[in-house]
């Protein structure tokens, strides 16, 4: 291990297994305040490793060891060596690795904190902040188009008194709207060849008017997961044909722009996994701000047991492929993510996700954690204190954003 690293720059650790294991796997971890960070890894072959890593922050001492892993256990670790950081590094200089870029962070939360769900009760995002010792830049909530329990049907308006306090906390409000209702009496209503024939123009005019009228930038998720069939607006549900999710997504955009709806920033946001090819499902550059990925490691929970699945097992693939061919030029927001405590260590999971947000996804410029429960799922991150203590080291990372975009009047919005 170096004596001394220049913050921002590349280093590199190197070592020796001894004396049995010739294979294996070492990390790297830090000393934070919260305890023993995961920092880096390489797989060890004969022996030997050489690791590079990356430290953010300032000036200042640090301790770093080694842990040797075989098939995920903990089998040795070295002894701390504590380096010191220094300020001022050239990230152009050979060798050097610059930052990882400013990103925005956030969550969708739910009532377990308060009752209530922000962001009609913004003391909820005040308590999951203070969870994690951090200001949130992104706040995340849903609408449908229309409450359909009872004839006739409820259109929700566009939400401006939520959207005025969560800007008004200093975060970016992202409305994920869905052209669904909920309690529908005719479930074939709301299919995409719907919105394509113009049969909800007059309320989707009315809720991009009101939008302009309000008039500050927002993200606008809209109809996500379109690449699956469990909502009305995927390909295979409800009706609706391939193709057709381009079309409805390009007509709603289009009323948009013709009221000068241009305060929403558009947010396209399939799942990781689902129809094969993403590029099939594209609305193309000219209808798309950012990208967006969904997906959760669902582990062995008895909800839905998918297995137990790495961060990068999860979006490696659709990373790559919407980053270098679908739309290499924009970008990327994870839209919802989270994992389970069921069949491996969540705060591992949560510790691994950072490292690779880090070191390997690069286009991903926001973050928004699934702080939601019900039907048996475990998403919360205080559902252990390892894995809230895993994300709030992970925030406290410079390149997170905090609460300070109160002022924030460019659309479509930019990465920070």
């Amino acid at each position: 291990m170096p004596k001394e690293v220049a913050a921002e720059a590349r280093a590199l650790a190197r070592g020796t297994i001894t004396p049995t294991l010739r294979r294996g796997r070492v990390l790297l971890e830090v000393r934070e305040k919260l305890g023993w960070v995961r920092l880096a890894g390489a797989k060890a072959r004969t022996r030997k490793f050489h690791i590079p890593f990356v430290l953010v922050g300032g000036a200042r001492k640090i301790r770093i060891r080694a842990v040797l892993l075989k098939h995920r256990h903990r089998i040795a670790k070295s002894s701390p060596r504590v380096i010191r950081v220094k300020p001022g590094a050239d990230s152009k200089a050979k060798g050097a690795a610059g930052p990882a870029p400013l990103s925005y962070w956030g969550a969708w939360i739910g009532n377990q904190l308060t009752g209530v769900q922000p962001p009609w009760d913004m003391s909820a995002v005040s308590k999951f902040e203070q969870m994690l010792g951090k200001p949130l830049s992104i706040l995340e909530f849903s609408s449908p188009f229309a409450d359909c329990s009872k004839a006739p049907c409820y259109f929700y308006e566009f939400p401006t008194k939520s959207m005025e306090s969560v800007r008004q906390h200093g975060a970016i409000p992202l409305l994920s709207w869905a052209s669904q209702s909920t309690g529908n009496l005719h479930p074939t209503d709301f299919q995409l060849s719907d919105l394509i024939g113009g049969a909800y123009d007059s309320y989707i005019r009315k809720f991009a008017e009101a939008a302009k009228a309000w008039g500050h930038p927002y993200f606008l998720r809209f109809d996500w997961e379109m690449n699956g069939p469990w909502f009305g607006w995927g390909e295979g549900a409800n009706g609706n044909l391939p193709g057709e999710f381009i079309l409805a997504w390009r007509h709603v955009h289009d009323i948009f722009t013709s009221v000068g709806a241009t305060n929403a920033t558009w947010v396209w946001c399939p799942y990781v996994h689902g129809s094969a090819s993403l590029a099939s499902f594209y609305p193309g550059s000219a209808y798309v701000d950012w990208t967006c990925l969904d997906g959760y490691n669902w582990g062995t929970n008895p909800a839905a047991a998918y297995g137990w699945n790495s961060f990068n097992k999860l979006y490696s693939t659709a990373y790559q492929q919407i980053t270098e061919t679908v739309a290499p030029d924009k970008p990327m927001m994870l839209g919802e993510l989270a994992a389970s405590e069921y069949g491996g260590s969540k705060a591992a999971w949560i510790r691994e996700m950072f490292e690779a947000l880090r070191n390997e996804y690069q286009s991903v410029r926001g973050l928004v954690w699934f702080e939601k429960a019900g039907n048996g799922e475990d998403w919360l991150l205080e559902s252990s204190e390892s894995a809230l203590n895993a994300f709030a080291t992970g925030v406290q990372e410079s390149r997170w954003a905090s609460n300070v975009f109160s002022g924030l009047e460019t659309s479509p919005i930019p990465p920070p």
